[in-house]
């Protein structure tokens, strides 16, 4: 490599050390602005207690093609700054590193056909084993009704060192290589926990009702029968202390209702009311709900 090849090394390596210190900067030069400009010179300074001027980084770092080199005492602060002893040492490791990429290259080109064979081989096996895992699929049912459950209305989390992780359940499949716990959570039916192991299909997993969620479901998507009844019912299943949020779309932010608010909205259902989803529900030591979190299906 030339000179001025080893220089466009060092000017992606100042590039780098400039994003470790400023990790939300993700250009290149043509995009360093002039703020970056001044983040650099000051993060310089820190690093190699020596200075270099705006003027010098717009007329040797910014530009894609250089004509010469620069002066050799501003190569070695740079080279200082990316963690080197200085210019020699930064052009000595690189054509180290290159005589090094010379010799693998050599070496591969007498045993690349070889290097091929066995590397297809190797890539076949892994590839046959990943197909050839079992893949798990979950799905649920009501325990009572047998009915099938929509994954919209769970969530299912992977527990590990007690840490929850969501699952994604809207992906058919997802594949395991040891017993895992799963814990499975819905505002309509009672957490339940279960353990998958690897290479054993999952039948499917039942979940219980949360009796007093499912009353409130149903008088949101049902046409007005007995508003009486109804009102008596949500006197029963609401808490007096209950609060309503409901997220507006597009980020507008949320409504908020109170129990007397609320069931006036469900004693006389809308179009608007069956259009809401529960997406996040709370109750109290005697079960009745004492909070909603709503969206707008």
């Amino acid at each position: 490599m030339t000179d001025l090849e080893f220089f466009y090394q060092l000017k992606k390596s100042v590039l780098e050390q400039y994003q470790n210190s400023y990790p939300y900067f993700n250009g290149s030069w043509k995009s360093f602005s002039s703020q970056d400009i001044l983040n650099l010179i000051d993060d310089i300074q820190l690093i190699t207690k020596q200075s270099i001027s705006e003027k010098w980084i717009y007329t040797h770092l910014k530009p894609e093609a250089n004509q010469k080199l620069p002066r050799k005492d501003m190569l070695d602060i740079l080279s200082v700054y990316v963690g080197k002893s200085g210019w020699d040492e930064f052009v000595f490791n690189g054509n180290i590193k290159n005589n090094n990429n010379n010799f693998i290259l050599r070496f591969s080109n007498k045993i690349g056909i070889w290097v091929l064979f066995f590397g297809v081989l190797i890539a076949g096996f892994f590839i046959w084993k990943f197909l050839s895992k079992e893949e798990q699929k979950l799905e649920f049912q009501n325990s009572f009704t047998k009915d099938s459950i929509a994954k919209e209305e769970v969530k299912a989390y992977v527990v590990e060192d007690t840490v929850e992780k969501q699952i994604d359940l809207n992906s058919s499949t997802f594949n395991i290589d040891k017993a895992t716990k799963v814990v499975l959570k819905s505002p309509f039916y009672k957490p339940k926990e279960i353990t998958i192991l690897p290479n054993e299909p999952i039948p499917k997993v039942e979940l219980n009702p949360n009796d007093y969620a499912m009353m409130l479901k149903a008088f949101m998507k049902s046409d007005i029968k007995d508003w009486q009844t109804r009102k008596a019912q949500l006197q029963k299943i609401l808490s007096d202390n209950l609060e309503v949020m409901v997220m507006l779309p597009n980020n507008l932010g949320a409504e908020y209702y109170n129990k007397q608010e609320f069931s006036q909205k469900v004693i006389l259902p809308t179009a608007s009311l069956k259009k809401l989803k529960i997406v996040e529900l709370k109750q109290e030591n005697d079960n009745k709900i004492s909070f909603l979190r709503l969206t707008t299906e």
